[in-house]
């Protein structure tokens, strides 16, 4: 288990600074067209770069959302089966989820291989295998991400622990130990209430 969180937390952080550099890459490409807009000509390569961008920050970030099992579930309906029904249909969702990234993967080295020669239409000089190169390496990465985090989440579906039940335990530890910091604790609010 050492190991597979320790590439979980390689992995975490790579696509952590990944989605950061996109995301001030696009703001920064947006205010530019903005900017240039109203100073003189709005530069031609924009859109075409900007909606790029976005696609490959949705996959990188969708990578991590992945990673910390951030994406939509029914964790609750899971939950409250019996174990002997629960954890069969997990292991059938983790190999929906991966077997889809895998055709999604091989769907996106098709596309690079009709693709190959041509270029963006406001910069030639970028080829159309780079822009689109994003597919097959999103599908990479999201299935990388499912399998890094598979251990920690089939152990907890095992257990019935939903990840709502989880953050709010967390949510509340955070919140006591803030209190307590301030000298809001139980016994202190008690004290105070009885004092005239």
């Amino acid at each position: 288990m050492g190991t597979v969180n320790q590439l979980s937390r390689i992995m975490e952080r790579l696509l952590e600074v990944i989605t950061v550099v996109l995301m001030v890459s696009l703001t920064l490409v947006v205010l530019y067209a903005v900017v240039t807009r109203y100073a003189w000509r709005t530069p031609s390569w924009y859109d075409e770069v900007a909606a790029i961008m976005l696609v490959w920050l949705t996959y990188y970030a969708g990578a991590l959302a992945a990673l910390k099992r951030g994406h939509i579930g029914v964790d609750g309906v899971l939950a409250a089966m019996p174990v002997n029904i629960r954890m069969p249909i997990a292991y059938l969702s983790e190999a929906l989820f991966i077997g889809f990234f895998l055709v999604l993967g091989w769907a996106g080295l098709v596309v690079l291989n009709v693709m190959q020669g041509m270029s963006l239409i406001t910069l030639r000089w970028v080829p159309l295998t780079f822009t689109q190169s994003v597919i097959p390496i999103g599908a990479g990465l999201f299935i990388i991400a499912q399998l890094l985090s598979m251990p920690t989440h089939l152990a907890k579906v095992r257990s019935g622990l939903t990840q709502e039940e989880e953050e709010i335990a967390h949510a509340i530890a955070e919140a006591e130990r803030d209190n307590a910091r301030a000298g809001f604790t139980a016994e202190a609010l008690t004290t105070r209430r009885d004092q005239p």
